[in-house]
C-alpha cells in the first residue's frame, strides 16, 4: 500500500511539472554539412546533431529556399536538431509545420521563415541566439504558436512581414512560456492587415519593446511603426503576462 502511494505520488508529480523554456543551448552529438537544402515531408528527428551548409552568413540580404538548411513541406515535423553557424536561411516552412526542440546557434538572415498560406505552425521548445534582425519571419498567412522557446541577443523574435510585395494578409502569433534576453522587440504585427499578437507567461530581460504595431505595405518600403505596448487590436496581453527576470 505504501509502495503504491509512492508510485502514484511520483506519477502525479511527473505530470504536474509544467514545461518551460530551457535556457541552456545543447551540445551537438555530431556535425553534418549539407550540400543542398534538405526537404522534409514527414518527421525528421536529427538526434541532436548539428546541421549546416558550409557557407558564411551573408548578413541581412534576403535569401531563398535554396539557401535554407531544411525545407519543410506541409504537415512536416523537424525535431531535435541544432542549426549551426555555417548557413544563411535556417528553416523554411512551405506549409503548416511543427518545429520541436530545434536550436539555432547563430541566426543569419532569419532562423525560421513561415510561408504557409493558411493553417497553424507550432514552435515548441528549442531556442535561438545572435539574430541581428528576425528569428521567426512570418511571410505567409495563418498562425504561429510559440511555446517554451528561448531567445537571446536578437532583433525580433516574431515579425509579420511588413513589406512583402505579395501575399500581405492577416497573420497571428500566440506565445507562452517564452524566455527572452537582450532583444529589441519581442513581436511586431501590421495593424492595417488585422494581425494579432497574444502573449502569456513570458519572461524577459533587457528587451526594449514587447509588442509593436506597424502599417504594413506591399511596396517594399520600410513599414511605419504606429506604437508599442498592449492594446485591444494587435498587442493582446496585459502587464502580468510579461515579467522581468
Amino acid at each position: 500500500m505504501q509502495l503504491t502511494s509512492v508510485l502514484v505520488s511520483a506519477l502525479l508529480g511527473a505530470v504536474s511539472v509544467s514545461a518551460a523554456a530551457t535556457t541552456t543551448f545543447p551540445s551537438a552529438a555530431s556535425s553534418t554539412t549539407l550540400s543542398a537544402a534538405k526537404t522534409i515531408t514527414g518527421t525528421f528527428d536529427g538526434g541532436m546533431k548539428r546541421f549546416g551548409r558550409g557557407v558564411s552568413c551573408s548578413g541581412q540580404a534576403e535569401g531563398g529556399n535554396k539557401d535554407a538548411v531544411f525545407i519543410l513541406e506541409a504537415g512536416a515535423t523537424l525535431k531535435n536538431v541544432i542549426i549551426g553557424k555555417d548557413q544563411i536561411e535556417g528553416v523554411h516552412c512551405l506549409g503548416s509545420c511543427t518545429i520541436q526542440n530545434v536550436w539555432w546557434e547563430d541566426v543569419c538572415e532569419d532562423a525560421l521563415t513561415i510561408k504557409q498560406s493558411s493553417g497553424t505552425s507550432y514552435v515548441t521548445g528549442g531556442g535561438a541566439k545572435n539574430a541581428d534582425d528576425k528569428v521567426i519571419q512570418h511571410n505567409g498567412g495563418g498562425k504561429v504558436v510559440i511555446k517554451d522557446f528561448y531567445v537571446q541577443d536578437f532583433g525580433k523574435l516574431w515579425r509579420s512581414c511588413g513589406n512583402c510585395k505579395s501575399g500581405q494578409t492577416k497573420r497571428q502569433v500566440e506565445m507562452s512560456g517564452v524566455v527572452a534576453k537582450n532583444g529589441k522587440l519581442l513581436a511586431g504585427g501590421n495593424e492595417n492587415y488585422g494581425d494579432t499578437i497574444t502573449i502569456k507567461s513570458t519572461k524577459v530581460s533587457n528587451v526594449k519593446k514587447i509588442c509593436a504595431r506597424y502599417t504594413g505595405n506591399s511596396s517594399g518600403a520600410e513599414p511605419k511603426e504606429l506604437g508599442s505596448g498592449p492594446d485591444s487590436k494587435v498587442c493582446l496581453y496585459s502587464a502580468s503576462d510579461v515579467t522581468s527576470i
